[in-house]
């Protein structure tokens, strides 16, 4: 689905599922749509809706062949869901995603606690996954995306070795995904790491085959990474409305990017996200409601738009 061609950046909204799946608060399948629906409506052009994973590891995320459904009739929205195997990629391809990413952890301790599998028998999904999605015709066929998680560090582990993230970043490629994903999934990263990662990346696989990237504000970096990325030319970000979400295998991997302070930061800058901040702003009731336990967080929503605030314009003298 190319319905992005009139914007500057793609704002990939993950919290339904990677918000969700980090809370024990299992919020209900309409309070869900709901909270889709009003983000389509604000200008959400990508929504990872969910996870195909067994309901008894994640029963936060049960509902997500339904869930995928409904977004599919909501106009201009590009559905992403998480796949951790072939069995969630026949599930996501079933429900009719879009789009999929199959997450392979550079550290493989992670990899062990997150899917319980090793890199080679990632790998091996990810091969029956290709000659699955190779089988199909075009219009059932989603894109296919190797999330490259703990890039810049674990907590598992500590350091990840970058040369490692190449390495792994071009096997994902040769394989067949159509483009791989950073992730710094515990929190980890710097800025310059971010760009060192990126080049390093893109010349292995080439630009247009890592144009995305998912950050946490673990450490209070999240918007300073994004820029960084956003600078060296990645054009997608992924973020959490009232940045909820972690990684419930990484102990200490908390924190996405607010979706909120991530659109008015660039929507200050003048950059085209497609978004209506103020219909933005007005999701978070939503999911307030059906979360009343769970705190969201975000400076823009607490401090409000600043007086005479302007898309692209505020604080320019004339």
């Amino acid at each position: 689905m190319d319905t992005n061609s009139d914007i500057d950046v793609l704002i990939s909204e993950v919290g339904p599922r990677d918000g969700l799946q980090s809370i024990q608060t299992v919020m209900p399948t309409e309070a869900k749509k709901a909270w889709i629906r009003a983000e389509a409506e604000a200008g959400l052009r990508e929504i990872e809706v969910g996870s195909f994973v067994p309901p008894k590891l994640l029963p936060q995320l049960a509902d997500t062949a339904e869930i995928v459904e409904f977004a599919r009739s909501l106009p201009g929205l590009t559905v992403a869901a998480l796949v951790p195997n072939f069995k969630g990629a026949e599930n996501a391809v079933r429900a009719g995603a879009h789009k999929i990413t199959l997450p392979l952890s550079v550290s493989e301790t992670h990899s062990q606690a997150n899917l319980r599998k090793t890199h080679a028998q990632v790998l091996d999904e990810v091969r029956r996954i290709v000659d699955l999605l190779r089988d199909l015709p075009p219009e059932r066929r989603p894109a296919f995306e190797g999330g490259l998680s703990t890039a810049f560090g674990c907590t598992l582990e500590g350091p990840v070795p970058e040369g490692k993230v190449v390495a792994l970043a071009r096997q994902l490629i040769e394989l067949g995904c159509d483009e791989v994903g950073l992730s710094d999934t515990t929190g980890y990263a710097n800025p310059a790491q971010v760009r060192r990662l990126i080049r390093l990346v893109w010349a292995e696989v080439g630009k247009e085959r890592l144009t995305g990237i998912h950050l946490h504000n673990t450490r209070g970096l999240g918007l300073a990474n994004a820029l960084a990325a956003l600078e060296e030319g990645i054009t997608t970000l992924d973020s959490s409305l009232g940045g909820i979400g972690g990684c419930p295998f990484a102990p200490g991997a908390s924190g996405n990017i607010v979706t909120e302070d991530l659109v008015f930061m660039l929507d200050a800058m003048g950059l085209r996200t497609g978004i209506d901040l103020e219909k933005l702003l007005a999701v978070r009731e939503i999911v307030r409601n059906a979360l009343p336990d769970e705190p969201l967080y975000g400076f823009t929503p607490d401090a409000g738009l600043p007086k005479g605030y302007r898309r692209g314009g505020w604080g320019i003298a004339a």
